[in-house]
């Protein structure tokens, strides 16, 4: 990408999913070369681990070396942290996952995402105070937070004007029902395209994958894609790093779609 315009990465959730045998890996690719293959042919995969239960800083070490230069995991924060009615008293899960060794990836350490409940309203002071609870760094290497919302109390002007003040952006969910915020903040965009289909051989309809590498630039350029819902001020403009992820529906054809999309953005 130009210097008027940030990196954009395309990948999926995870890399151990059997029905990927034959579809995206070769039948007899080892499983221990899973990771290496799928990070050959994508440029970011999410971590949904994370999430359920810590990992040593030997496992962050294996995955890192695992991938090519450039290459660039996203990593969901604990359940711990953000499963509770008052999300503010979540410090102790942070700081442990914080310490657990994430800074063993080094630079193939991307966003951390902190994925909320979608019984989890807003509640302007208390998630405040939780984003205060995000460390800038760790380690010396400089650590990216990113919130996914998934109750319509976000979708107002507040609650992109406390991201702002915080410089965390927010998730644009493409969801059947999530909702969608598509207002920049801070440095960086993640997007987690959530609407594909098995029985589109690339998980997206061709004509989709086009408008989807098209907003992906559009972000990375520093812009807002005119087809998507924003709620709060305009952003202002600067280029964006972009990290978009095919993920649950149409999980057999996500690897696909997302290479079509890593396609797309090439040519």
């Amino acid at each position: 990408m130009s210097k008027t315009s940030g990196t954009i990465r395309c990948g999926i959730g995870g890399w151990i999913f059997e029905p990927w045998r034959g579809t995206f890996y070769p039948e007899k690719l080892p499983k221990t070369k899973e990771l290496a293959y799928a990070a050959e042919h994508l440029t970011s995969i999410e971590i949904n681990g994370t999430f359920y239960r810590s990992q040593s800083p030997a496992t962050f070490r294996k995955w890192a070396s695992e991938t090519p230069d450039g290459f660039v995991f996203s990593l969901k924060g604990p359940r711990y942290a953000v499963n509770r009615r008052v999300v503010a008293e979540g410090g102790d899960s942070v700081r442990r996952f914080i310490e657990s060794g994430i800074t063993e990836m080094g630079d193939r350490l991307g966003p951390i995402l902190w994925q909320f409940a979608p019984t989890k309203r807003f509640d302007e002071a208390d998630f405040e105070a939780f984003l205060e609870l995000l460390p800038k760094e760790a380690d010396g290497l400089r650590l990216r937070h990113v919130v996914e919302v998934r109750h319509p109390s976000f979708c107002v002007p507040e609650f992109v004007a406390l991201l702002r003040r915080h410089e965390i952006p927010v998730v644009y969910a493409d969801h059947a029902s999530y909702p969608a915020i598509a207002d920049p903040i801070g440095d960086f965009v993640y997007a987690r395209l959530q609407t594909g289909r098995d029985d589109v051989a690339t998980g997206y309809e061709p004509a989709a994958l086009d408008a989807w590498s098209e907003r992906l630039k559009v972000w990375a350029g520093g812009g807002v894609p005119e087809d998507l819902p924003t709620v709060g001020e305009p952003a202002d403009r600067r280029p964006r790093d972009v990290f978009a992820y095919v993920i649950h529906e149409g999980k057999v054809r996500a690897p696909a779609a997302a290479m079509e999309l890593i396609a797309r953005l090439s040519s």
